[in-house]
């Protein structure tokens, strides 16, 4: 049960802080792998990046539960908060005048 869905009283459920999740997001040629990062909550994560090594360290370390691939079809109909920090780097700006 997610912190924000209620309890059968009506009060929120609490944050289960030693659940650990880890989301991979893709892996790069130069042996990094890009993942999310959440504690209690799946949706609510921080976008990482490690070596293969160091990844598969923190995984251990922290207890993780890996997540499945968010696919197109997961995540639903696009809006304009669907975006991640890794998709700016392959995005070039244009400079407003």
């Amino acid at each position: 049960m997610a912190s924000s869905e209620p309890t059968e009283e009506g009060a929120p459920a609490a944050l289960d802080t030693r659940r650990r999740f880890v989301r991979v997001t893709g892996e790069r040629g130069n042996g990094f792998v890009e993942f999310d990062f959440a504690i209690g909550e799946p949706e609510l994560c921080v976008e990482m990046i490690l070596g293969r090594e160091a990844f598969a360290e923190f995984c251990a370390a922290n207890r993780v539960e890996l997540l499945p691939a968010a696919g197109p079809a997961a995540q639903g109909e696009a809006s304009d908060w669907d975006w991640r920090l890794s998709d700016a780097t392959r995005t070039r700006f244009k400079q407003q005048p």
